[in-house]
């Protein structure tokens, strides 16, 4: 069934996934406040509006794809979204933002009559761009089968993960474990460099192992052992470093308000809101490994401690000797 589509923030997300919803042929009317990717979307066939309120304004669906909770917010509140959209629109949220946002933005969306559903997107550019995205939703029943198709068209899943802010609280609960497992992999590698194994080597057998993981097998953090991966492109993303800073910065303050027992993930979250503020939040989230190796000690620091440890041994057994 063709929907018309308004189609809210078309940056390096929001504009290929545009782009896949005119491919399946549907009706697609796209706003974004950056005029030169508005122009840009018009090449994909995305008919620009000169308005938010105007891209929903004929919208059977309207799907908003903004950076933070408080744009989002905002948009709903202030701009004549709601007002503007007819009574029942369904209101789908791909942004990845806080659980009490996503909720608060369903309840502004069925106070003005209209459906709403948090539908965040695990995949990356990459996969925005190839229709590979796993959408996570929350929302009811109803208004998930009402989105799926639209969902399917710009990804390969789509799992209802329960309520009003369940989509959200998957993806955070996803980017805490990607974000961990990608330190743990970095680490290892470094360990194993400070120890003279070879990438390969630590690959080949982490990999057919219990270690292997995603951060391993598909977007290894060291170049070599998996062509293609952003560590292999200069560390070029993919899915960078200052929105899993983001992301786990959304996963802390969860844990902190529920008092969760979440050690590694809150010194994720450290290590990586460190990392792009550093400098390395453009890069892939991979490139964490070039910090930690920046703080591994060089092997002539290494070697300097070992022969320091050895002669105090020997003169602890001289002494004894004595």
């Amino acid at each position: 069934m063709v929907s018309t589509v308004g189609f809210i923030g078309l940056g390096n997300m929001g504009a290929p996934m545009a782009a896949n919803l005119v491919a399946a042929g549907h009706r697609v009317v796209g706003f974004d406040l950056v005029p030169g990717l508005l122009t840009a979307a018009r090449e994909s066939g995305v008919e620009a509006a000169p308005s938010a309120a105007r891209a929903a304004s004929d919208a059977d669906v309207v799907i908003t794809m903004l950076p933070e909770g408080g744009h989002v917010l905002a948009l709903h509140r202030e701009q004549g979204l709601l007002e503007t959209a007819r009574p029942g629109t369904l209101f789908v949220d791909c942004s990845t933002i806080d659980v009490a946002d996503a909720r608060a933005v369903h309840e502004t969306v069925r106070k003005a009559g209209h459906l709403g559903l948090d539908a965040p997107v695990s995949g990356g550019v990459v996969g925005a761009e190839a229709g590979t995205l796993t959408f996570m939703a929350g929302g009811g029943t109803a208004e998930f089968a009402r989105a799926e198709p639209l969902l399917r068209a710009m990804g390969k899943k789509a799992v209802h993960c329960g309520e009003a802010g369940a989509g959200q609280a998957a993806k955070i609960c996803n980017n805490m474990i990607l974000g961990i497992s990608m330190i743990a992999v970095s680490e290892a590698f470094v360990l194993g460099e400070s120890l003279g194994l070879s990438h390969q080597a630590l690959f080949d057998v982490a990999s057919t192992a219990s270690g292997q993981c995603w951060a391993l097998s598909v977007n290894c953090p060291v170049p070599g052992p998996v062509p293609g991966s952003p560590a292999d492109r200069d560390y070029r993303p993919g899915f960078a470093a200052a929105l899993m800073a983001k992301d786990l910065g959304l996963a802390a303050n969860a844990v902190r308000t529920g008092g969760i027992d979440a050690e590694f993930g809150l010194r994720a979250a450290g290590r990586y809101a460190e990392f792009a503020a550093g400098g390395g939040g453009t890069a892939d989230f991979s490139a964490i490994v070039r910090s930690i190796r920046e703080r591994a000690p060089q092997p002539s620091e290494v070697s300097g401690a070992s022969e320091a440890g050895e002669g105090a041994t020997g003169g602890e057994e001289q002494s004894h000797d004595g």
